[in-house]
């Protein structure tokens, strides 16, 4: 089947849809319509292409109604049969919705309010953010519709108007549009109040706090029971970059903060924009922590987080502690992954555009991944590292540095760099190390992402786990126990060795990696400067990149 892609971005859904659908042995073109876009402009490019069918993962306004008059132009919304509206994610977290879902519906005039091609619900995790749950169970749900439409229009069924179906979830129906007021936070609520406010406003539009007669967006935020007594909004305590504050009852620990005046200015880790010099260390709850290691026998599992998987400077260097503290352990294997919602895309690019000298603060940061990447890389002990959620950039290669590289299933990869940047992270050893130079070329020439299941397919990653996050953890721990198993581990002792002997020392490929870096942070010759300026600020694309476009 021929099927296009409508879209406002590129992002994680649209890519997971693109890879899948393809996979499948479709034809499948993109084309992005911003807002902005002239109608006339997109119709005749449909006109060009002449779909058998207009998928819109991710559209953000109405679809021209030529277009949907004359092609099937199906609809993606994050919200179950019966709810409308642009804020549906938001008002179900703010409401504390037990259970959502994804309706795949036929654009017409009116907004979400077309005839049903499919419908697909779940449970919403308790203090899960709009983004985590975006990027898994909303999405998750959107490929079961996608496979069910794609099914119903091969058979020639149609879809089912809304009016004639029962509500999966009671009293939706069509909300408003909730604006960054909606979500004020007041220090006297309860810290788990709070947290949950934030987190229905993460990535946008952030919830507002007033701090010292200040306004601020805070992101990425936990709550405890502890109790200190001291007046609501006041700062408690300190650990690495997140803050603790007093809240009416409980205390609320943040991770990322912004400064919001006339507009809001750059989200960054939260020490880095509200002063908390003096606060006391206090070590932060687990579910806000950089890093978590446990301990199995032989086994060692180090688990990283990374909000938005953008690792900053200092946090580099702490996850390069982690990882060598790890390693002194009397351990066999070390097992490194990221949370049910993140992995990593490598450097903090928001860091490091708020910094005073950008270039040497992206130089700060791509030495101190770097390290990291060496630390995995040079290991005595075997190591196994596990995308478990997307990843891309550096967060990808800096996986490749372990002996072995796994997946969760839906996972996407985006192992190149697309930012006016060489990249690092020894990229230049791991990838052609693992699928040979000609498709080491072509995955970082063509500049477009791959699913988990095709990047074993090329040898990139060694196997595929379970989507199921309880089954996927399962699933890596039966593989790490598998690998040490006496026979395989010393068969993979022996590659490693291997490995290591048929390549060039690290520092070889690190010092050529870094000398393009130089070139690209200090001189600018690629336009790293403008381009990581658009990427934060989000700017809408003015056209279709010709590699999404039918080829």
């Amino acid at each position: 089947m021929k099927i296009l892609l409508l879209a406002s971005a590129f992002n994680g859904l649209t890519q997971r849809v693109w890879c899948t659908l393809r996979e499948q042995g479709h034809e499948v073109g993109v084309e992005l319509a911003p807002a902005h876009s002239d109608p006339g402009t997109l119709i005749r490019a449909v006109e060009r292409i002449d779909p058998d069918l207009i998928l819109c993962p991710f559209l953000k306004h109405r679809v021209p109604e030529d277009v949907w008059r004359r092609w099937t132009t199906v609809i993606v919304h994050p919200g179950p049969v019966g709810d409308r509206g642009p804020s549906s994610l938001d008002h179900t977290l703010l409401g504390q919705g037990p259970r959502w879902g994804v309706t795949a519906l036929s654009a017409v005039e009116e907004m979400d309010a077309g005839p049903v091609w499919a419908c697909s619900t779940f449970d919403v995790p308790e203090g899960i953010t709009k983004s985590a749950l975006y990027n898994s169970r909303v999405a998750d749900a959107a490929m079961e519709c996608v496979a069910t439409v794609i099914r119903k229009v091969t058979n020639g069924e149609r879809p089912v108007p809304a009016e004639e179906l029962p509500l999966p979830v009671p009293g939706t129906g069509e909300l408003p549009l909730l604006r960054r007021s909606a979500f004020a936070l007041d220090w006297r609520a309860s810290a788990a109040e709070l947290a949950r406010r934030i987190a229905a406003a993460d990535g946008a539009p952030g919830a507002p706090a007033v701090l010292d007669d200040r306004t601020y967006c805070l992101f990425d935020a936990t709550a405890t029971g502890e109790h200190t007594g001291a007046e609501p909004g006041t700062i408690v305590g300190r650990d690495c970059e997140s803050i603790a504050f007093a809240t009416g009852r409980g205390t609320l620990w943040v991770g990322y903060a912004a400064l919001l005046e006339k507009k809001r200015g750059p989200k960054l880790p939260a020490a880095m924009v509200i002063d908390a010099a003096g606060a006391p260390f206090k070590p932060a709850p687990e579910a806000i922590a950089e890093t978590v290691y446990r301990r199995e026998g032989d086994i060692g599992y180090l688990t990283i987080r990374s909000y938005n998987g953008a690792m900053h400077t200092e946090q580099c260097r702490r996850l390069t502690g982690a990882v060598e503290k790890a390693l002194t352990e009397d351990t066999r294997i070390l097992v490194l992954t990221g949370t049910e919602h993140a992995f990593s895309n490598g450097i903090h690019l928001g860091v490091i555009d708020a910094a005073a000298d950008p270039a040497a603060e992206a130089w700060d940061n791509i030495n101190a991944i770097d390290e990291l990447c060496l630390a995995i890389a040079g290991a005595e002990q075997l190591t196994v590292a596990a995308f478990s959620a997307n990843a891309g950039a550096g967060g990808v290669m800096a996986a490749l540095c372990a002996d072995v590289t796994v997946a969760r299933d839906g996972t996407v990869l985006n192992p190149y760099y697309d930012m006016g940047i060489f990249g690092s992270e020894l990229h230049t050893w791991s990838v052609a190390n693992r699928v040979g130079e000609r498709i080491a070329a072509r995955l970082l020439g063509e500049k477009l992402p791959i699913s988990a299941a095709e990047a074993q397919q090329v040898g990139l990653i060694g196997a595929v786990g379970p989507r199921d996050w309880d089954e996927f953890q399962r699933w890596l721990r039966a593989v790490a126990i598998g690998y040490n198993e006496p026979v395989t581990r010393g068969r993979m002792f022996a590659a490693k060795a291997r490995r290591r002997a048929e390549s060039k020392p690290l520092s070889y490929y690190q010092t050529i990696e870094l000398a393009e870096m130089a070139r690209d942070m200090f001189d600018d010759r690629h336009g790293f400067d403008a381009k990581r300026r658009a990427f934060l600020g989000k700017s809408a694309p003015t056209e279709t990149p010709e590699k999404l476009r039918f080829r």
